[in-house]
């Protein structure tokens, strides 16, 4: 605790912080938590499960008192991540007394109105904050700190115009903190125009590249679900996450890997917030071990262990692939990224791999069976290994050409 005391935090927020069995900042923490508490406006990049929601909570959590209004105001893209911020916030402040609301859609704006009348901190989806401030049900007028959350990722999902209008209807003397895992062009324009001389902090990427074995499968849409089935049946410990394209194409493929007897979950933005909350809430307790996702869905979400991603479907750019891959090979532990190259995948995988700059090797396809699948369409057969190559635990195809840069 000695490097958080150095942090000039005070007692009630190291109390708390030694109550969760935080022993040492991580990086992230020891450079943007001085500089909050000196009131400076911040640009932050980190990875998820970096504890930035500490870095940014706890100079916010100590500059506010309760009773005093809406005091700090914290934007996230999806209704997981403000949920999940707003847990986190309300853990270390409670010790202060200090009311956490968590604002998002998909559930009645009845019990938030309520909770809004005595919040201190409010952790909020963009579009439901402005309905919030349509219906004058919010009142942000005393806001003293603006955070903005995975940014990148709200301006990628369309919410630039909302996230003006809000930051419009706060204090202009207020301190405001942006987190983002890229610096884009909107971003710059959002930093240049809404912030004050603001401080940029790189904590770095948390992924191992020494740890991270990245391959890919050269399969076709008819059997890739069937080779998913195989790799995942060789498993037999270790957190997984698929990620698809589609809200469809995720549920489809959770549907019929039960067909087959392997239990898998499924989120996306499509669910019910229950329903996301519960799926969330088994991953977390090790009940569940294989979740099926959408970008949009996990984004931000702090799962950690995860042992191997799988590109079900291949992303659309090579920001989402390092997204992706970025939630394996973590705390000293080996990754590994799979993907599943089809028919009209290879010029966008290319272009991945061009961006990403790394190796990525070809994996000769084993033999496994042809399953059938909730269309009723397959037959049950086997597919012939092309050669004597191995299995996605070699750590070379035989015969297998690279993608990528040595």
């Amino acid at each position: 605790m000695e490097k958080f005391k150095q942090l000039n935090l005070s007692e009630e927020l190291l109390d708390a912080i030694r109550h969760e069995g935080f022993v040492s900042p991580s990086e992230i923490q020891e450079k943007t938590i001085p500089l909050v508490l000196a009131g400076k406006d911040i640009i932050g990049s980190s990875a998820t499960g970096s504890g930035k929601t500490l870095a940014f909570g706890a100079g916010i959590i100590d500059r506010i008192s309760s009773g005093n209004g809406i005091q700090a105001l914290i934007l996230t893209p999806t209704r997981e991540l403000a949920e999940q911020v707003g847990q986190t916030i309300a853990k270390f402040s409670y010790k202060k007394r200090l009311q956490v609301s968590q604002i998002y859609g998909g559930v009645s704006m009845d019990p938030q109105i309520r909770n809004l009348r005595r919040a201190d901190i409010v952790v909020s989806t963009p579009g439901r904050l402005l309905d919030h401030l349509k219906r004058r049900t919010i009142q942000i007028s005393r806001v003293k700190f603006l955070v903005l959350d995975e940014a990148d990722r709200m301006l990628d999902m369309g919410f630039i115009r909302d996230v003006e209008s809000i930051i419009k209807s706060c204090p202009q003397d207020r301190q405001t903190m942006l987190f983002s895992a890229t610096l884009s062009k909107d971003i710059a324009y959002m930093a240049k125009k809404y912030m004050r001389n603001p401080v940029y902090i790189d904590a770095g990427d948390k992924v191992d590249p020494s740890k991270l074995y990245q391959i890919y499968y050269d399969t076709s849409h008819d059997t890739k679900f069937s080779l998913l089935a195989f790799l995942l049946k060789q498993e037999k410990n270790g957190v997984v996450m698929v990620f698809c394209n589609t809200r469809r194409s995720t549920d489809k493929l959770t549907r019929n890997l039960g067909l087959h007897g392997l239990h898998a979950e499924s989120i996306h933005g499509g669910h019910s917030q229950n329903r996301r909350s519960s799926v969330l809430q088994a991953f977390h307790t090790r009940n569940n071990l294989i979740l099926i996702c959408t970008d949009v869905a996990a984004r931000g979400l702090d799962i950690k262990g995860v042992s191997h991603i799988y590109n079900y479907d291949i992303p659309k750019t090579g920001e989402e692939y390092i997204h992706r891959i970025g939630r394996t090979a973590r705390a000293g532990k080996n990754g590994i990224a799979i993907s599943f190259v089809s028919t009209g995948d290879h010029s966008e995988f290319r272009q991945i791999i061009r961006r990403v700059d790394s190796n990525i090797e070809k994996q000769s396809i084993p033999k496994f069976e042809i399953l059938k699948t909730a269309s009723g369409q397959d037959n049950y057969r086997t597919h012939n290994r092309r050669d004597n190559g191995g299995s996605q635990n070699s750590r070379r195809g035989q015969g297998g050409r690279r993608f990528g840069r040595r």
